[in-house]
């Protein structure tokens, strides 16, 4: 379920979305810190907007398509909408799905001009690669299609780089940026690693790797979250979490949170910091074809953490 990044480099002042920038200083040479770690928040939340915003971003999902056992026609209409089975606009292939694998044959008359795989003509039988590090894409026009795999299901995941959702967007909503709210934690290896069983907003299950816990200290009391990992070499943690402010001011799922690998690796104790001002919306905060994963009960805090992104409906 990564979203992540971008490259995307902003300079200037970061601007708040909600009152006035909170900074606490911890020594005589915090004021550069200071602006360091603003400098580097701006950057990430131009990063993290761009993202969004991209051809094929999260605001451009326009649906999803589940397949079923055999053969699944695909087609496209003249108003940019897939359909699996029984479409009426024109057919750009047939997906064949048969023991976990995903075949794409020609339809009646051959592949559509202008209909691609990975921006090379389709070839007969292409077995289309699904949920890996780089997925088969689909593309005709505007649109990119992906296969996903979800539980025992499969779907089609489709995006439009002309989303009305896309074209309409103004930018993110942000809390103030708040240093209270960069802990330095403890963290706490499982060896070996536990395997977390996710629920997600489809109803499906994921299964990820729990590396580890985090032990933080926050408002005086003491704190613990489980991320997950989604690589079989993790560059970063993966929190899927909620605090009091999804009651609120913030998505009502929960939010995310990607954050480094502890000082001395994941299989030894070591440090963790954790910046909450990172926190951002899941895909599902901006479109209802996604497939999100939810917090599960040990990452749910009875606290509010008033800083990361806000809502971004009203």
């Amino acid at each position: 379920m990564k979203i992540r990044r971008l490259v995307l480099f902003g300079t200037g002042i970061l601007m708040a979305a909600s009152g006035a920038v909170r900074l606490r200083a911890a020594s005589s040479g915090a004021g550069e810190d200071q602006a360091s770690w603003l400098h580097g928040l701006s950057d990430w939340r131009a990063k993290h907007a761009a993202e969004m915003d991209a051809p094929d971003g999260w605001l451009s999902l326009t649906g999803l398509n589940w397949l079923k056992e055999g053969d699944n026609n695909v087609d496209a209409d003249a108003a940019n909408q897939i359909r699996v089975a029984g479409g009426a606009g024109a057919r750009l292939g047939v997906l064949h799905l048969e023991a976990g694998a995903v075949h794409l044959l020609p339809p009646l008359g051959g592949f559509p001009a202008g209909f691609l795989v990975d921006q090379q003509p389709p070839q007969a039988n292409q077995e289309i690669r699904i949920d890996s590090d780089h997925p088969s894409a689909l593309t005709v026009g505007s649109l990119t299609i992906f296969v996903i795999h979800r539980g025992d299901r499969f779907a089609l995941r489709v995006k439009d780089a002309q989303a009305p959702a896309r074209v309409k967007f103004h930018g993110l909503q942000w809390f103030a940026p708040d240093q209270a709210y960069v802990v330095r934690g403890k963290w706490i290896p499982y060896n070996p690693p536990k395997t977390l069983s996710i629920a997600t907003v489809i109803g499906t299950t994921i299964k990820y790797p729990a590396p580890g816990a985090v032990e933080f200290s926050l408002r005086g009391k003491t704190f613990r979250l489980e991320p997950v990992v989604e690589e079989q070499e993790p560059t970063h943690l993966f929190f899927i979490m909620r605090d009091l402010t999804s009651e609120t001011s913030s998505y009502g799922a929960g939010r995310f949170l990607y954050t480094p690998l502890p000082d001395h690796g994941l299989a030894q104790p070591g440090e963790l910091m954790v910046d909450f001002n990172h926190l951002e919306n899941p895909p599902c905060a901006y479109s209802p074809y996604a497939t999100c994963p939810l917090p599960p009960p040990q990452n749910r805090l009875p606290i509010a953490l008033p800083v990361g992104e806000k809502k971004y409906h009203k």
